[in-house]
Parts: structure tokens; sequence; C-alpha cells
């Protein structure tokens, strides 16, 4: 194996661990009003009442005022809430050191969804964080809100972001790779989109339905199996998109039958074992089919990185970085990957189980 597909496999590595495990962030963000709540749902009005009741007195008093009520679906990724992005700022770092040529050419040619992307994650992040310190339910639902759209507008751009992977961005004269309103706004890139969004959701509510007490979980249990299902609709819209010579232009099509078919039974697996209760295997199944695009994406174009509507694009070998400059990054990838993956296995086992007394309530 030589160090350019070496890397280009680390690239693919990075970012299906932040489809993983951002992902159900995402997914998290959004559903967070329908799983989160104490009280079906939504806090009632009497704690409403009585936490701002507590403020005044708090601001009468010069008492220390208490903090807000918590949220069960955001308890649940609390622990793992921003060490997530670690696996997004390790891909950036990889494409700008080991494939320069595709940093410039993919970032520029996507920027307004890569906007987008950052705009919600700053968003949803802060909101994330503030909602805990709102001293009304105005204030608090104003958060929610920002949370739901911080987490619903990056995961149906990353989705449109694969749907133009798939189907070839648009090639100038001069070789750039550029995308206009047009481009996105057609039926394969949207199918895949909402598909992205959706699975998002789905495996936030799986996670929610690993990590929550017995009543958030089981309200997860019966959102994601809805979602699973919708999941599924929107993936079928864009397979027959593509049979029928409107949506993906695969340069390998065996490799990606047999990804598309592993995607599917992931889904099914999923939903089969979230219906029936086995909440760690349908966790399991949604950590499948949400690293498998990324999969399909890298595997289906290779030896392509980038392809354009006519089926050619750049390439691997013109992509990345000379070969001094990828041993150099070798010797750092031996050091910092490890690392990397140790932190994420101690974080995990640190946090194991549903939340309850022994975790802290962050938010």
């Amino acid at each position: 194996m030589s160090l350019e597909t070496l890397w280009l496999a680390l690239l693919g590595l990075f970012l299906a661990g932040y489809f993983v495990l951002g992902g159900y962030d995402y997914g998290v963000q959004m559903l967070h009003p329908l799983l989160g709540g104490r009280r079906g749902g939504h806090e009632t009005e009497r704690a409403h009442r009585e936490t701002e009741r507590a403020h005044w007195e708090a601001q009468h008093t010069h008492r220390e005022a208490p903090r807000t009520r918590g949220n069960a679906a955001l308890a649940a990724m609390a622990p793992f809430f921003l060490g997530n992005e670690v696996w997004l700022v390790a891909f950036t770092g990889v494409m700008f050191g080991a494939f320069p040529y595709l940093e410039g050419t993919l970032l520029s040619g996507l920027y307004p969804l890569i906007v987008a992307i950052l705009v919600g994650l700053v968003l949803g992040s802060a909101a994330v964080q503030l909602r805990g310190r709102a001293h009304s339910a105005r204030a608090r639902r104003r958060w929610g809100a920002l949370i739901v759209f911080g987490g619903a507008l990056p995961a149906l751009c990353w989705g449109l972001v694969l749907g133009l992977l798939l189907h070839g961005i648009p090639r100038r004269a001069d070789g750039t790779f550029h995308i206009g309103p047009g481009d996105v706004l057609t039926p394969f890139v949207l199918a895949c989109g909402v598909t992205t969004a959706l699975l998002f959701a789905a495996h936030g509510a799986a996670f929610v339905a690993l990590r929550s007490a017995p009543e958030p979980a089981a309200r997860a249990r019966r959102a994601g199996t809805t979602l699973l299902r919708a999941v599924g609709a929107a993936g079928s819209l864009a397979l027959l998109l593509t049979l029928f010579g409107a949506g993906a232009s695969m340069t390998n099509r065996l490799t990606s039958a047999v990804l598309a078919a592993l995607f599917a039974t992931a889904l099914a697996a999923a939903w089969h074992w979230l219906s029936h209760g086995h909440r760690a295997r349908a966790f399991a199944a949604t950590c499948c089919a949400t690293l498998l695009p990324v999969l399909l994406v890298g595997a289906g174009h290779y030896p392509y990185v980038l392809i354009d509507s006519a089926g050619t694009g750049l390439t691997v070998h013109e992509a990345a970085a000379d070969g001094a400059t990828l041993k150099i990054l070798t010797v750092f990838g031996v050091v910092v990957i490890p690392v990397i993956l140790a932190y994420q296995t101690w974080s995990w086992w640190a946090f194991r189980g549903r939340t309850g007394r022994r975790h802290p309530d962050y938010f």
C-alpha cells in the first residue's frame, strides 16, 4: 500500500469517525425537545414557575441561583459533547496536510455548504451550553430552537455534500470545481441530504435509547424505529434516481452496489433490534449505517477523490502531497492517531451505562 492510499484511508477513517460520533450529537440536538423532557417531552409549567421563583428570590436575597432543570437527551450526550469534534479537526488537518490540492479544490467548490455547516456547529454548541443558564421558559424555548437548528442544518448540509460527491461536481473550463444553487437543488442531492439528516436523527435516537433512563429510552426507541423507516424511504428514492441515470456516477459499480446493500442491511438490522429492545445492537447497527456513506464515496470512486459529472476528475495521486511530506506526516500520525483512539475509548469507558446519579448534570 502506497503512502497516498494509506493517508486516503486515514482521511476516510476520520470522516467516518466524525459521522458516527458527531452524527449522534446532531441527532440528539434535533430530537431533544421530543426525547429529553422528564415528563412527556417537556418541563411542566409548575416546574417553570418554581424555577423562575427561585431565580427571583436569588436576585433579591443574594443567594446562588439554582441550575435550570436538565434535559435527559442532552444529558445523555453531555460527557462526549465537543469531544467528538476532534474527529472533524483531525479530518481537516489530514486534508490540509496530506491532500492540499483536494483541500483547495473541495473547500472552494463547496464553500456555501461548508460555511453553513460551521454556522450550525457554532450556534448549536453555544445554544446547548447556554440553555441551562436561561432564567425563563421563553428563553429556554428559544435556546432549544437554536439547538434543533444547530443539529439539523449541519446534518442536512453534510448529506448535500455527500450527494454532490456521489453525483459529481460540475467542472469549469479552467479545471476548477464549482457548485451553484441549481447543482444542489436536484432531486438526487436533495434526497441524499434528507436521507443523511434522518439517518443522524435515527442514530441520535438509538444513542438516547442506549444511554438514558427507561422512560426517555422508550420514547427514543419509538422515535428511532419511525425515523429508520423514513431513512429507508428517502434512501430508496436516491437509489431509484441512480438506477434511472439521474443519481450517483460511481467509478466502481460492483463495490458501490455491495456497500449500498450493506447500508440497507444495517438499517434493517437497526430497526429490528430497536423494535425488540436490543439497545446496544441497534446502536452498533446505526453506527455502521452512518459510516458506510463515507466508505461509499471513497471506495466507490477510487482512484478519484473528486469527480465531475462526466465521471472523471481529481485522482489520489494528483491530490496528494509529495512523498517527503507524507513521510513526515506518517511519523506524526503514528503518535497522534493512537492518542485520539485511546481518548475516545477511555471517555466511553468512564461514562459507560445509562445516565443517572453517578453522572454529573452538565446541561
